[in-house]
């Protein structure tokens, strides 16, 4: 991301240049889903399974992490 940043590679788009860095860092996700909106809209396959794929790693991807380190450390 420093990369495209600084070589002004990055997607042109309506987010300021410093919530694209915090973003790119904290959630890029996020960021895609943004920049697919902004280029292409809603309604489209991208969009879709990005959002799709974000929520599944909200929602039950930690699940499996919690339950690996708790069976390494009772072990």
């Amino acid at each position: 991301m420093i990369v495209y940043f600084l070589q002004g590679w990055y997607p042109e788009n309506a987010v300021p240049n410093w919530l694209d860095i915090v973003l790119g860092i904290v959630a890029p996700r996020v960021l895609v889903l943004i920049y697919i909106y902004q280029n292409m809209g809603y309604d489209n396959i991208w969009f879709a399974a990005h959002l799709i794929v974000m929520i599944l790693a909200y929602f039950g991807g930690g699940h499996q992490t919690v339950t690996r380190r708790r069976r390494v450390v009772e072990e």
